[in-house]
This record gives C-alpha cells, sequence and structure tokens, in this order.
C-alpha cells in the first residue's frame, strides 16, 4: 500500500526521491514525505494530500543532502496529517515503513515507561524510537535495528537513515515487499521496480525475514536466523515499468484500451502456433485432484467466483471459494486431493498471502495467478501463472481482471482435456474462439460513444443495482464494485433469480438497474426478472448482443449492444461496457478516477 524509496546517491537526493514516489502513486497514499542527511544532519519535509503539496514545500523550504529516504502514506493508524507523515523520526534515527505493526501499543508503553515522548498517532513513531533508545544505550546502528527487528510483531518493510552516517541505509522486510536496487557507486531501496526503475535496471528482492545494510559500494544481507545471504540480481525490463498515460486522461482509460493487446499478449504465452495451452513451469495433472479451492480479494474475487462456473461445467470438477480475509480463520479442513489456486493482482496481497501459507503442507499442490512474477505468492507456489498484464497503474483494476479470467479460462481447458471431459476436436473449438477474444474486444471498445451517454445520466444517481444471472452473475459483481470504487456511488448486485427475494423492494423510478444479458441460455430468465424491475419503473440499462437487443430492447432506459460471442467467454467481454460505465460515471462525476479515495493499489496490510 505505502510507496517506499530509499536512495545512497552522489547527486542531490530531494528530486530523485520526489520523481521515485511519483511513479508510487499508483499505490494509493494520502501524505508523503522525505528525509535527507546533510553534513551528518537529518532534515525532513512532508506534506498532506499530493504529491505537489510536499514538491510546493520543498521550493519554499528546500533540503539538500546525497542521502535520503522516501514514503507515500496510506493511513493505517492515526488520520492522515502533517504529523502522522512519515519519515518518523526520534533523535539521530529517521524510517519509513510499509504495513502495521501489531505490537507498538505494548512497545509504546514499553517506551513511555522509559520516558519516551510521543508526538504522532501512528505505530511507526514506536519503531524509530525504539532504534533510538538501543542507540542510546550504545548499540550501533545496524545492532540497534536488528534488536528492533526482533520485537516487531506484524508486517512491515523499513527503511533507516541515520544522523552522522551518510554512507549507511537499513532496510528490512517481513510480509511487506521490499527491493534492493544497485547502481554505479550508489544504491536503492525501493517498494517495488517500477520505483526503482529509472535508476537502475538491476534489482534483487528481499525474502521473509531478510536485514539488508546498504552502502553506496555493498550490500550486506542476513535472512531471518541472521546468516549472511545472497539475494539473487535480476535485470527488469524497462518495458515492463513504463507508467505513462500514452496520450489518455486517465490511467484507467489507457488500461481498458490496451485489453486487446494484453489480452493477445497473455495467449501468446500460454497457446502454440498448434493451438496447445502449456502451462510455464511445473506441469500440473489435473487428474490428480478431487476439488479445488480459489483464494482471493476485491476484483480478483470475482475472477475465481466466474472461474468456479467455468471448472465446474466445463472440467466437471467442484469449486470452493472463499475471501482471503476470511478464509484463514475459518480454518476450512483441505482434504489431501485439493489443488489451492490464490488470485492476486499484485502478488503481494496480505490477505491472499496469508491464505496460502495456510494452505502450506494441507493441499496437493498450489497454484497462483499473478501480474508480479517475483511477487511473494509467486515465489511460495508450486507453480505460479504470470497474466501478463503489463504494469496497472489505476487502482481499480481493469485490464489485470480480464487477463486473470483468459489465463484461469486456459487452465479450465487444460484440466478439462486432462480428465476426459474435453475431446480434442472440442478442445481445439474452445481455443479458435479464445484467439478471436482480442479482435472481439476491440468492437466492444467502439461502444465508448454508448457507454458514455448512458453513464451521463447514470452520474446523477445515488443507488445503482446491478443484475446478471449464471456467468454473468460474478461480472455484475464486478460492475458494481468499480463503479463504487471510482464514482462513489452505492451500487449493489444480485443473481437475477434473487431479485424477487428482498432487493425489488428497492426498485422505484429513482433506481438505475444495470442488467447483463447475453443472449444465452439464461436470456429469457433474466429478461423475465428485467420485467419485474421495469414494471415497478425501475429504469433499465441493458447489456446484450444484437439478437437480445431485438428481442428485449423494448421500454429500456438505455441500451449497449456487445459482439455476439460464445457464452463461456461471455464474462471476459462483458467487462469491458462494466469498466466503461464506471469509468465514463466517474468522470462525468469528477472524482480522481486513477487515485479513487480511501482506496489503495496493493493492500500489503491486513
Amino acid at each position: 500500500m505505502c510507496g517506499i524509496i530509499g536512495v545512497l546517491s552522489n547527486h542531490e537526493v530531494a528530486p530523485i526521491l520526489v520523481e521515485s514516489l511519483k511513479r508510487l502513486e499508483y499505490r494509493g497514499y494520502d501524505s508523503a514525505g522525505i528525509a535527507t542527511l546533510n553534513e551528518g544532519r537529518l532534515g525532513r519535509r512532508r506534506a498532506l494530500g499530493k504529491l505537489i503539496n510536499l514538491s510546493d514545500a520543498l521550493v519554499h523550504d528546500p533540503l539538500a543532502g546525497k542521502s535520503g529516504i522516501g514514503h507515500t502514506r496510506w493511513a493505517t493508524h492515526g488520520a492522515p496529517s502533517v504529523t502522522n507523515a512519515h519519515p518518523h523520526q526520534a533523535g539521530s534515527v529517521a524510517v519509513v515503513h510499509n504495513g502495521i505493526i501489531e505490537n507498538f501499543r505494548s512497545l509504546r508503553a514499553e517506551l513511555a515507561d522509559l520516558g519516551a515522548h510521543f508526538l504522532t498517532e501512528t505505530d511507526t513513531e514506536t519503531v524509530a524510537l525504539l532504534t533510538q533508545h538501543h542507540m542510546t544505550q550504545g548499540d550501533d546502528p545496524v545492532t540497534a535495528v536488528r534488536r528492533t527487528l526482533a520485537r516487531l510483531e506484524g508486517a512491515f518493510a523499513l527503511a533507516f537513515l541515520f544522523e552522522g552516517q551518510p554512507d549507511l541505509m537499513i532496510a528490512a522486510r517481513k510480509g511487506s515487499p521490499l527491493a534492493i536496487g544497485y547502481g554505479k557507486g550508489e544504491m536503492y531501496v525501493g517498494s517495488d521496480a517500477i520505483a526503482l526503475a529509472p535508476l537502475t535496471h538491476k534489482i534483487s528482492y528481499l525474502e521473509e525475514g531478510d536485514c539488508a545494510v546498504l552502502t553506496r559500494s555493498s550490500v550486506e544481507i542476513t535472512d531471518h536466523n541472521g546468516t549472511l545471504t545472497n539475494r539473487l540480481i535480476k535485470t527488469i525490463e524497462t518495458d515492463s515499468t513504463c507508467i505513462d498515460k500514452a496520450g489518455h486522461k486517465h490511467f484507467m482509460s489507457k488500461e481498458i484500451a490496451e485489453q486487446p493487446s494484453v489480452i493477445g499478449a497473455a495467449l501468446s504465452k500460454y497457446l502454440s502456433p498448434e493451438g496447445v495451452i502449456t502451462l510455464p513451469g511445473n506441469e500440473i495433472d489435473f487428474t490428480s485432484f478431487d476439488r479445488v479451492i480459489m483464494v482471493a480479494c476485491g476484483t480478483a474475487f470475482y475472477a475465481c467466483l466466474t472461474a468456479k462456473y467455468w471448472f465446474e461445467q466445463i472440467a466437471r470438477l467442484p469449486v470452493e471459494i472463499d475471501v482471503a480475509s476470511e478464509f484463514r480463520y475459518r480454518e476450512p479442513p483441505i482434504p489431501p486431493r485439493t489443488l489451492a489456486i490464490f488470485v492476486s493482482q499484485s502478488g503481494e496481497t496480505a490477505d491472499t498471502l496469508a491464505a496460502l501459507r495456510y494452505c502450506k503442507g494441507k493441499a496437493a499442490q498450489i497454484l497462483s495467478v499473478v501480474n508480479v512474477p517475483e511477487s511473494s505468492i509467486s515465489r511460495e507456489s508450486n507453480l505460479a501463472l504470470p497474466i501478463h498484464a503489463g504494469v496497472e497503474v489505476g487502482v481499480a483494476s481493469t485490464k489485470a481482471f480480464t487477463c486473470q479470467l483468459v489465463v484461469l479460462y486456459m487452465m479450465v481447458l487444460k484440466a478439462a482435456h486432462a480428465r476426459d471431459e474435453l475431446n480434442a476436436d472440442a478442445l481445439f473449438d474452445h481455443v479458435s474462439e479464445l484467439r478471436n477474444l482480442p479482435s472481439v474486444i476491440n468492437h466492444a471498445l467502439e461502444e465508448s460513444d454508448k457507454v458514455h451517454a448512458a453513464a451521463l445520466k447514470l452520474s446523477q444517481a445515488q443507488d445503482v443495482i446491478f443484475l446478471g444471472r449464471g456467468q454473468m452473475y460474478p461480472l455484475a459483481l464486478e460492475g458494481a464494485l468499480k463503479l463504487k470504487e471510482i464514482s462513489y456511488i452505492h451500487a449493489e448486485a444480485y443473481a437475477s433469480g434473487e431479485l424477487k427475494h428482498g432487493p425489488i423492494a428497492l426498485i422505484d423510478e429513482h433506481v438505475p438497474v444495470v442488467v447483463m444479458a447475453p443472449r444465452d441460455a439464461l436470456f429469457d430468465k433474466t429478461v423475465s426478472n428485467m420485467q419485474e424491475v421495469m414494471a415497478r419503473k425501475g429504469k433499465v440499462i441493458l447489456i446484450s448482443d444484437a439478437k437480445g437487443l431485438a428481442e428485449a430492447n423494448e421500454g429500456v432506459w438505455f441500451s449497449i449492444e456487445m459482439p455476439a460471442i460464445p457464452a463461456a467467454l461471455a464474462p471476459i467481454l462483458y467487462a469491458i461496457p462494466a469498466q466503461l460505465l464506471a469509468y465514463h460515471t466517474a468522470v462525468a462525476k469528477g472524482t480522481d478516477v486513477d487515485q479513487p479515495r480511501n482506496l489503495a493499489k496493493s493492500v500489503t496490510v491486513e
């Protein structure tokens, strides 16, 4: 969630820190700050709100120095404020932190008894004060940090800077990602490769429990046992960290438009020219499983819910899905012939990672579907399937969602063929339909103007209901989530058949109802539910194909036509109008589309 950058440079570091923090804006934040060392003394500048406010502060009150740390904060403990903004300082120690220190209250009480004075409401200040306490007892900075780390419970990525130590930075990671960047006579620390991309192409990822001591010419890493270790240095591709808007007004608009190309890229990675589906890495024997469990959060959970229909209908494998934040606390029994699948765009989602660890040693295999191959979830899985969506900056997931669906669908096809539920001819037909998907999505994107017209009206609503049946039910849930996330309009989604079991009480002339209804086997039933809405003066936005609109368009408020597509692939296609509807509604309302309030891109805390 929060963004961290640390630089030991040969140049003035303040502008480097701010520029790197700009690349981390997509993670979500409510305040920002930097600290530098100049002539051995720590200086800090912090600001509430967007990074432009920090930039303004630095214009009026510059910070010199060639060593520094920076941070974008998403508030957990303590309200968003300049006082609670990072970096935090206690005496000669400055620190930035991503995560939650779960035992900070007991540490705080202990420090208070020792005479410490607290200036903030944050858990992070406790880390700085505890480290400073150890140093006043005679410890050098490295020993003080290690003693502090041994006391911390919870999740953290930390970067420390010390007065009088211009060639020293200490970084540590437990539960939150952190990377080390290697330069020429310079060293860097960052939350992810995106922050470090303009500075270096050579990075290594700290693993769970690692502590790194950096100078401009060296890095010494110890593992959770305190043993010296090495972490593989990798070269990152510049293209994979490109975050410009490419002429679009918002990143979300760009990422919606990129879906045909990124889906094409994903298909090319998994489909041979002959149409053979190949999963990279270790092959999985789908005949060895009796059931599948799928765990995720947010939009990724709806991708799992869609895949449940596919697994059960096509591969005839029973599937149980759960939101990650509930799964491990439910302590479900996991039979040994179970495949556990975890879906996460960032690969660092804290609840999903914790659920994965719960399944280790219980499930037969652990498989993940991620957008960041070097992420924690990827590394801790038996097999990780990249979705090849590229960097997704907009907080509301778009291209990552559809790429997740594409990769999950190919997995289902491979499982169905292995289990003799699809013969070679049927598999060939499914693969041929998949190959056409980027072209079909291009046609769907051409309906943006019609969606825009509907969104202008939708932006005036206070409540919106989404309806879908069968495989369209997860898409209704995703459409409602998208609208809530970026337009702040209250939206709910229901399986169409559940409408009469309570939600129909909400229907009147003030409540728009978005109906997602391709002309499939359940179309007539969905239209019947839609008629119940219109009979109660509900305003219907019907999203269907030409045949569906020809049969059911009469009396609807707005209609949006989608290309015809095989029923199994309709959830991927219909994600496009759901995304466009939310996007144009948010633009009409003037909200912050790419960085909606209170949200973060990568949720790395519980």
